[in-house]
């Protein structure tokens, strides 16, 4: 027993020793201060969640970021609070900068807000053992959260000097103000100015238990279909009245379902209302409809959802939709409009190299390899407005189930792990 023992202590030793070969004493020390800091990280957090900030919670945004301004404050960085115009009903914006001259020029994304707004039945802060449910632990105060103390240890560890680093922890990523342009406009011009965007929305693991981490997301867009059919007397439908408005939705809702289709396309019928009588209450997202079941139905409408990996992806979903809305039944028409939301994450060899040094950090630290999430596997998100300007990685943030839901949950584990993770590659970059 003592020999196996023995045995087990020496391939410990050695798989230790492997693992601090692949960091400089620098890096050890970093390692070192994130772990010597766990404790501290973690109430960080509990403070950050047991302050309700849902999107529409202006006010409980607004803490959240004082909160975390203090943070920065205290590590050297210049911060202030970006204001959103009184009329999209947003709490704004908090950026943090910190100027130096050496290294890649860093652009570290979070957000303050969260779904749940005040009243939600969901617990805000409850520890059990290795998880903790609240609300918006995973998505996304735990990546916050990694964020300040990546930056906190390389500082404690003398490594933050000279880099030059800006964050912004967004107010209304769940919702996002519009129009965008004016809501996402001071950080497409932080992006200009920046090398490497990195974001720290929650961490996927894997079927195999792999961490992940994102190179490529979906664009989000919106569709609405209006259909126009011939009302009159039930008795006539399929004869001279035409096949009346809702025949026609459904023939071509059908026919997107089975003709347009490609690898990581999608797109949801969310909402239809049909009858003589339709209201749609956009803000609301809400309507009626009224109608007779002897009477042929004159108008429709639908409100969905579209997902796609590129451009040109989109384009083609675009003409496929459009040639199968102008096949009308008789006595019906219908138009299609588009409206784009979220620009793509195109998966580039940019962000596949800065993927490939994220994993390297990793196995460097002896928490293994990084594996890549597939770009349909996560939603819209605001490293989508960066992208397109600068090479991009997200996904670096805590790992977690049932985001957005009741039983949101997060990995405390997962805290110490990504606040390594993200020190050292922040560190790597800036030197």
């Amino acid at each position: 027993m003592r020999k196996m023992a023995g045995a087990v202590l020496a391939a410990l030793a050695c798989v230790q020793a492997a693992h601090a070969d692949g960091l400089d004493p620098t890096e050890q020390r970093i390692v070192a201060e994130v772990r010597a800091h766990a404790p501290q990280t973690l109430d960080l957090l509990r403070q950050s969640v047991l302050i309700n900030s849902g999107t529409m919670n202006t006010r409980g945004v607004r803490d959240v970021g004082q909160l975390f301004r203090k943070q920065f404050d205290e590590l050297g960085f210049s911060t202030r609070w970006i204001d959103l115009p009184p009329g999209m009903h947003r709490a704004g914006h908090l950026v943090a900068t910190r100027d130096g001259n050496r290294g890649k020029r860093l652009l570290l994304l979070g957000h303050l807000d969260t779904v749940f707004e005040p009243g939600a039945d969901v617990p805000m802060w409850k520890r059990d053992g290795d998880r903790v449910r609240g609300q918006g632990v995973s998505d996304m105060k735990g990546g916050d959260v990694i964020v300040i103390e990546a930056l906190r240890a390389l500082q404690r560890a003398g490594a933050l000097d000279g880099a030059r680093i800006a964050v912004m922890f967004t107010g209304d990523e769940e919702e996002a103000g519009n129009p965008k342009s004016v809501s996402r406009g001071d950080m497409a011009e932080l992006a200009r100015r920046s090398d490497v965007a990195l974001s720290f929305e929650g961490s996927i693991i894997d079927k195999d238990g792999m961490a992940t981490a994102t190179v490529g997301r979906r664009a989000t867009a919106t569709w609405e279909l209006d259909v126009k059919g011939r009302q009159g007397h039930s008795m006539a439908v399929f004869g001279a009245n035409g096949y009346g408005a809702v025949y026609e939705t459904a023939r071509i809702l059908d026919a997107f379902r089975q003709q347009v289709i490609e690898p990581g396309l999608t797109f949801n019928p969310g909402v239809i209302l049909g009858g003589t009588e339709v209201a749609f209450d956009a803000a609301a997202s809400r309507g009626t409809a009224f109608g007779k079941t002897n009477v042929i139905a004159n108008t429709a409408t639908v409100k969905g959802d579209l997902r796609y990996l590129d451009y040109p992806q989109r384009d083609r979903a675009h003409a496929r939709m459009q040639a199968i809305v102008a096949q009308n039944l008789p006595g019906t028409s219908a138009t299609i409009t588009f409206h784009d939301s979220y620009p793509p994450m195109a998966v580039t060899p940019g962000n596949l190299k800065l993927l490939d040094l994220y994993s390297r950090a990793s196995q460097d630290a002896g928490l293994g390899p990084i594996g890549a999430v597939p770009a349909e596997a996560r939603g819209a998100g605001d490293v989508q407005f960066v992208a397109p300007l600068v090479d991009s990685l997200d996904g670096l943030g805590a790992s977690g189930n049932g985001a957005h839901s009741p039983n949101e949950d997060l990995d405390v584990g997962s805290i110490e792990r990504g606040a390594v993770r993200a020190a050292l590659l922040i560190y790597r970059l800036t030197r």
